[in-house]
Order: C-alpha cells, then structure tokens, then sequence
C-alpha cells in the first residue's frame, strides 16, 4: 500500500480528515498516537483558522458526539493546480468550438500522459505496474493509495482531484483517466466511486485482464 511522506501533526490531521471523512478526537488520537488532549489542542487552533468545521452527531443513548471534518478552507490547502484558470480557459473554449473540441482536449491530454508514463510501467506484472502507478499519481497530488484484495482484485483509492472543478464541470475528465489507467495497467478498471459524483473518493476495481 502506498504510503505519505512524513508530515507535520496538523498536516496528519487535515489528510487523516481527507481521506476518511469527519472524525473525533478518540479516533484521531488512536490513529496519530498522541493523548486527547494534544489532539484538541491543534483542532481548536485549526478550527480558529477556518481549516475545519465541527458537527454535534446525536446518539440515541449517552452524550452527543462531536466529529471534525474539513472546511472548504481546509479542503484548498491540498493541490488544485491552478483548477479556476482551467475552468475558465476550458469554459472559453466550449463557447467558441463546443463540447467536442473540449473533448478532444481531454483526449490529447490521456494520449500525452500514456506515452509519457508508459516506458515506467512496461514489462512489469499488474502489481508493480499499479504500485508505480499509484506513485506517479500520488507525486501529483491525486492521494493515491492501493490494496490488494483476497478474490485477486485490486483497489485504487484517489482522494485528491488536482483538476477537481473541471471534472465536475467536465465528466471527460474523469472518463479518460479510466480509460488511461486500463491501456498504461493493461488490465480491465471499473470506476465504482467518484469525486465529482459526491463521493469521498474516486475509487477503481482493477481486474487482470482474461487471457
């Protein structure tokens, strides 16, 4: 499973509420190893900044429970590679060539990334080839993580979108980058959760292909 860099305690916190959704302190202590009380000190100072929101979760027995999860504030502080110009500039040229020639954008995009990352995957098995995939994502900016699972099936976890506003505005983005992944993995992908979508990531199935 691919792993992050070492990081600042905050920055654990942010990337923990990232990629697992809202949490409470007993579950953020227990995941950085550190007491309660330390845990409480940094959320009330990133709370202070804006970096996080807390909601009262109600049980039907005991004290309310108080779950911390990220901001928009929050959710800006992991990459974004500049995602309103791409916005704008895709927007722009929509309106003077129309939805193919943005389409056609996209797949030039896949076309370079495939010949670009190609030579790195060649001649490895599936699991190696996913590993180094997953490296190549995660060093721009996608959080990219991967299991092996016990049918012999693989899950590839993404829960950063650098490009996140102009998949939501554009689903080509999210399609050629599922068609990138099955030609560089040579495997069959399926697609079975998606950030611009609503989900908490964007998630694969990836099958070896049937011989």
């Amino acid at each position: 499973m691919n792993t992050v860099p070492e990081m600042s305690t905050r920055r654990l916190i942010m990337t923990l509420l990232k990629t697992r959704g809202p949490l409470g302190v007993s579950s953020l202590a227990a995941e950085l190893g550190i007491t309660e009380m330390g845990v409480r000190r940094h959320l009330k100072a990133m709370e202070q900044e804006g970096f996080i929101e807390v909601a009262v979760v109600r049980q039907a027995m005991g004290r309310p429970v108080y779950k911390f999860g990220l901001s928009e504030r929050g959710d800006e502080q992991f990459p974004r590679n500049y995602d309103h110009l791409l916005v704008d500039l895709l927007e722009e040229l929509n309106e003077l060539q129309g939805a193919g020639a943005v389409d056609a954008l996209f797949e030039g995009r896949k076309r370079k990334l495939i010949r670009r990352y190609m030579p790195q995957l060649e001649g490895r098995s599936l699991p190696a080839r996913i590993r180094k995939l997953a490296d190549i994502q995660h060093t721009a900016g996608y959080m990219t993580y991967w299991n092996t699972e016990e049918d012999g099936s693989f899950t590839f976890y993404e829960y950063n979108c650098p490009i996140a506003q102009a998949a939501n505005r554009y689903r080509k983005a999210c399609e050629c980058e599922q068609h990138m992944f099955e030609e560089l993995l040579e495997a069959e992908v399926l697609r079975t959760d998606c950030l611009a979508e609503g989900g908490r990531c964007c998630r694969y199935k990836i099958l070896p292909r049937q011989s």
